[in-house]
């Protein structure tokens, strides 16, 4: 029975963590932008200025919470033997995958492969940029 419950558990992981990480195009409306956002917030009542710095470290954290939990969640549902982890080897290969990502998307907007401002004039949000 323990078994069992280990991969429901595994299982638990890897969708919230399926929904937390940058691997879905729909969660950060609904997942990321929201805890991104509270996490600026709280900081700003340290200094109003860090509200949008808090909240892009708050979007980082979310994606790399979500991708270790899908790591973990991934390891309780398909490994079958117990195996010996090392939790820095797997924070450093999530923080690794999410900088890389992040780089990613950085070189998509800068070298204009994909043009934000015509893509956030097209959904008349009235932003200040």
């Amino acid at each position: 029975m323990p078994g069992v419950l280990k991969k429901i558990r595994g299982g638990l992981f890897l969708v919230l963590g399926f929904m937390l990480s940058p691997l879905s195009w729909w969660n950060d409306l609904f997942f990321n932008l929201p805890i991104a956002y509270g996490f600026g917030y709280l900081c700003s009542f340290f200094s109003p200025d860090l509200l949008l710095p808090c909240s892009i470290v708050g979007y980082w954290i979310s994606n790399i919470l979500g991708i270790m939990l899908m790591q973990f969640g991934a390891v309780d549902v398909f490994q079958e033997r117990p195996k010996n982890s090392n939790l820095k080897k797997e924070l450093l290969s999530a923080i690794a995958s999410s900088a890389a990502y992040s780089l990613a998307i950085f070189a998509l907007i800068h070298f204009k492969i994909i043009d934000t401002a015509a893509i956030l004039s097209s959904l008349n949000l009235n932003l200040p940029f």
